[in-house]
């Protein structure tokens, strides 16, 4: 299984030569997160190593040593903590180093769970680092590795091999599966890797006692993927509170096991009142061809417009459309504050959803597009012109996000 050049190896390392600031890297589980920060890295310290454990709680002192800031290099040097968040104090270490540092090193911290996940205490962050999102690869990731231009985010459509579609849709994103492209493998490294999830992170990094229950909320969530999501019912069947299960999601979602989308309205007050939809992080868990389709299509749009946001291009949020009469759009991207383009999902069915008409025409996005999976490769710009509802293939329309 040879390497591959990730789009965040381009992006962190532009990170490092133009901004003092920390960047944190944060992203599920065997993302890649160290790979990536390794390749851009001087020194290197894990808190799950037990002797770079001792040299960080020895504190900044030993740390200096460690880091050889006590000697003159050419270039200033990086230095990558990994899973520091586990570190309690984590918040005041960084503040403390950064603020008497920052001249003399660039700091890199990684972690598998939301870097915001603990607040354990400690003083503000803000103004002392960059959030990077890390995400499985994805068809454009595949194709290239370059950022998109701020004048125009999407890129031009561009081919992918299909050797590459068909391991995505397969095997998933995540680096290992993907690269090395086996069944048996695939099956392997996705029941380890939710066996070190549920008793791992969850078990050391949360008050969470009932795993028992907690496993059977995480069972009924994976075959439920791009599904709207009802607490109380769920709540019934794993016999616990709803209040419980809003929490136990919300930890999920944290871990990076899922993510939720939630309906989309003008007034953002009353989108929280809704219930959201439920997304997985790997696909190819997914027996069923539509809810691995949409959940497919959610995730590479969750990397795009995370991305996109932590470039600084904009701020973008994804959500969903629904009425009282039941009329659904699978999935919004909204552009600073205002609807850009829908996006309705089929595996196979290319004639153009009702809904998908009816919603462009309320919320005057000036983008519909009807993705479909199956369809072959067509070389076409998705977004040259505003325009009514139009099918398009998942390879050309995907090949222009991140």
């Amino acid at each position: 299984m040879k390497p591959r050049k990730r789009l965040y190896d381009t992006l962190l390392g532009e990170h490092l030569a133009t901004q003092r600031q920390m960047a944190f890297v944060s992203g599920p589980r065997q993302v890649g997160k160290t790979t990536t920060c390794r390749n851009l890295c001087d020194e290197y310290l894990n808190w799950d190593n037990l002797d770079d454990r001792e040299k960080i709680l020895a504190g900044p002192g030993s740390l200096v040593e460690q880091l050889h800031l006590d000697r003159l290099t050419e270039t200033t040097p990086v230095a990558l903590f990994d899973e520091l968040h586990k570190y309690p104090r984590w918040k005041q270490l960084l503040k403390g180093f950064f603020d008497t540092y920052a001249d003399r090193i660039h700091i890199m911290v990684t972690g598998s769970s939301r870097m915001d996940t603990y607040r354990r205490g400690g003083d503000s962050l803000m103004g002392r680092y960059f959030l990077y999102r890390m995400h499985p690869f994805s068809v454009a990731e595949a194709i290239r590795q370059d950022l998109p231009d701020s004048r125009r985010i999407v890129r031009r459509p561009e081919k992918i091999k299909s050797t590459d579609f068909d391991a995505l849709w397969t095997h998933g994103g995540y680096p290992e599966p993907f690269l090395k492209r086996d069944i048996r493998f695939s099956r392997r490294w996705r029941n380890l890797r939710a066996r070190q999830l549920l008793r791992e992170d969850v078990r050391d990094l949360t008050q969470i006692h009932q795993l028992d229950q907690l496993e059977i909320l995480i069972r009924l969530l994976s075959v439920r993927s791009s599904g709207q999501l009802v607490y109380n019912n769920l709540a019934r069947e794993v016999r616990v509170s709803v209040d419980t299960v809003r929490r136990w999601i919300d930890t999920l979602c944290r871990m990076h096991l899922g993510f939720l989308v939630r309906p989309w309205f003008r007034n953002v007050a009353r989108s929280l009142r809704k219930e959201p939809k439920w997304f997985l992080r790997d696909w190819s868990v997914i027996d069923d061809p539509g809810s691995r389709a949409e959940t497919f299509i959610a995730c590479h749009l969750l990397k795009a417009v995370e991305g996109w946001n932590d470039m600084g291009l904009g701020e973008f949020q994804l959500g969903y459309l629904r009425d009282t009469n039941k009329r659904e759009v699978d999935l919004i991207v909204v552009r600073d504050g205002q609807p850009w383009f829908l996006v309705e999902v089929k595996h196979s069915d290319d004639a153009i959803s009702p809904a998908l008409k009816y919603f462009q025409r309320q919320t005057k996005a000036p983008f519909a597009f009807q993705v479909v999976m199956v369809a072959d490769y067509v070389d076409a710009d998705c977004f040259s012109r505003p325009c009514p509802p139009k099918v398009v293939p998942a390879r050309t329309f995907l090949s222009q996000l991140l």
